[in-house]
Order: structure tokens, then sequence, then C-alpha cells
């Protein structure tokens, strides 16, 4: 037989209304539709199981925004501020590399033919835009501002001394021409 909630729900008017608008909208949080309906369907009278069934939901996370809303009403469905070791980054200074010029990044790359995080981690730590600094914290940080270092520089500064004339040549397909004549040959 399925276990009673020991946490009955009362809802007023505006909570009534306030979780019938979110339970509704399409552009919210899926999570914030969920807790919503949860809350609802407990008003109703409806078991943890019964909730967790129809809403295709563990029932330990039904039980839990259940006795969150009976303890704490629509405060209680917020997100908690995540446990553990506060950020070394705070999100207002997240990027130090931002504020490397583009220059001095140019300047490394010209140093090495690919720039790879350990590179930009060890000399971003040299220039003493930060004390230490993880590979995963400078990768997230170049997603951030969808910056591929590594990536631009094979094309912008190409070492090969035939370059141009390896390129012209494909180039000038691109544009329809072989050896000054159009490509294809007029046909007649």
């Amino acid at each position: 037989m399925p276990r009673q909630s020991p946490y009955a729900i009362h809802l007023s008017d505006d909570q009534r209304a306030w979780l019938e608008s979110h339970a509704r909208k399409y552009a919210s949080p899926y999570r914030d539709v969920v807790r919503a309906r949860i809350v609802l369907y407990a008003a109703e009278g409806m078991a943890n199981d019964a909730i967790a069934a129809r809403l295709d939901t563990p029932r330990q996370i039904v039980s839990k925004w259940r006795k969150r809303f009976a303890e704490d009403g629509l405060a209680g469905l917020e997100e908690l501020p995540a446990a553990g070791e506060p950020a070394r980054f705070p999100p207002t200074s997240w990027s130090p590399l931002r504020r490397w010029p583009v220059s001095s990044r140019m300047s490394m790359a010209s140093r090495s033919p690919r720039l790879s995080i350990p590179d930009l981690r060890q000399e971003a730590v040299r220039r003493g835009l930060v004390a230490s600094v993880g590979e995963t914290t400078v990768w997230r940080w170049l997603s951030e501002d969808a910056l591929r270092p590594w990536c631009h520089r094979s094309w912008i500064f190409p070492r090969d001394p035939a370059f141009a004339q390896k390129a012209g040549r494909v180039l000038d397909l691109y544009a329809g021409t072989w050896e000054g004549a159009p490509w294809p040959p007029p046909t007649t």
C-alpha cells in the first residue's frame, strides 16, 4: 500500500494562478513546469506515486518538491545555490583572456605553429593574468567567447613558402579560370 505524504498542500488563489500559468508556459524551463505540476497535483490530493507516474518522474523528486513547497511556499520551488567550494574565477572576472590583447595572442601564434590549451595556460600564468589556472578553465573561457586560436593560424598565417602558388590554382578554378583562360573552355 502506498505511503501517504505528511505534507498536505493547500493553495491560495494567487498561488494556484501562478502555478497554473507556469505549468502552461511553453517557454519556461522544463524543470519549472514539472515543479508547478507536482504542486498542483499534490493540491488535488494525489499521492506522490501517482504524481510520479503521471509526470514520468522519480517519486523521490516528487517528494522533494512537495516538501519544499509545503515548508517554503512558492519560494521553495526556486533553485538553491550550488553546494561546494566557491568559484575561483567569479563570473565578473571569468575571462582574463578577453582582456589579453589580440596582438599578444597573434605574436604568440607566430612563435608556435599551433596554439594549444596548455600553451595558453602557461602564457596566462607567465604574463601574470592569473596566479594559477587549470586547462579546463582556459578551455571554458575560450568556448564562451567562441575563440579557437589553434584553428585560425594555419589559414591566416600559412608557413608553406609555395602557398600562394598552390592556393592560386585553386582560387582560379573557383573564379572559373585556368591559366588565364575561362574554365571549362567554351564548346563550339
